[in-house]
């Protein structure tokens, strides 16, 4: 449906416009509604439009190479979604898809360029948009990658290899020494002083048998724990490689981005040249 003057005045980035470059831009883009949980578009669809939202919630999503779904925008009021695959004519890199009951401004490369042909300075509220979505997406991404590799193995471990932790934790300590310590210096000083009374006289055969009995059984908890730690160890490992290799290619297709983003302002530049001679 023809968008009209009121839809169009609740957006941010036509607010400088006046009434009759406001009409002209009204003639030619269009109002759309979508209903909740409708796909607004998918990855691969032509990007001849892109989208201005005006009310309502969507949300942008991408498939990452683990195919998972990750959210790279949640665009608010005024915004553009679809913006970067429409100006370079790409299909689209993104799926788009409404939360609830939306409405969007649909705009296409020729709606942009009667715009900055008749307000040049719209331009920059364009790049103002671009930039607050490409600091969303990095918040979006910045808090999916950043997973603690303690705090997933601790969800995963068992009973027994949370005992193994806390007995490696504890035997490892300067308050298990000294309390030992002090165990073994009042269990030889009454025995020596009870004399032929004592349970366990010189030297200490019955609790040469308890230190055995409980070193045979520290060690291998010990040694449980140690692999553990062997586990945790391996995991950062794997982790900060795939942070790393995502960053990787993260880069690369900014760096692509940034280049196309780079033709197309020189050539919204050569077109306000033009348009202000």
């Amino acid at each position: 449906m023809p968008s009209d003057l009121h839809v169009l005045k609740e957006v941010p980035l036509f607010a400088l416009l006046d009434d009759e470059e406001m009409a002209v831009l009204a003639s030619q883009v269009e109002v759309k509604r979508f209903s909740a949980r409708q796909r607004i578009y998918k990855i691969g669809d032509p990007s001849g439009q892109a989208y201005v939202l005006v009310s309502g919630a969507v949300r942008v999503t991408i498939i990452d190479d683990d195919n998972q779904e990750v959210v790279v925008d949640e665009p608010s009021h005024g915004e553009f979604f679809g913006f970067a695959s429409m100006l370079d004519e790409t299909p689209h890199q993104t799926s788009a898809q409404a939360l609830d009951d939306v409405v969007c401004v649909e705009v296409d490369r020729k709606d942009i360029q009667v715009l900055l042909e008749r307000k040049p300075m719209a331009g920059m509220d364009l790049l103002t948009v671009l930039g607050k979505q490409f600091h969303s997406a990095h918040q979006l991404v910045r808090g999916r990658v950043m997973r603690n590799a303690n705090e997933m193995i601790d969800e995963e471990s068992t009973f027994g290899e949370r005992i193994a932790d806390q007995v490696a934790r504890f035997g490892g300590s300067w308050r298990f020494i000294i309390s030992f310590g002090i165990v073994l210096t009042v269990y030889t000083l009454i025995n020596i002083i009870l004399g032929g009374k004592a349970w366990d006289p010189y030297p200490f055969i019955l609790l040469n048998l308890f230190l055995s009995m409980l070193a045979a059984i520290q060690a291998p908890v010990i040694m449980m724990s140690q692999n553990r730690q062997d586990t945790k160890d391996r995991l950062r490992s794997e982790l900060d490689y795939d942070v790393n290799r995502k960053a990787e290619s993260e880069i690369q297709m900014l760096a692509q981005k940034l280049n196309l983003m780079h033709e197309k302002l020189d050539d919204l530049e050569d077109l306000v040249r033009k348009d202000t001679k």
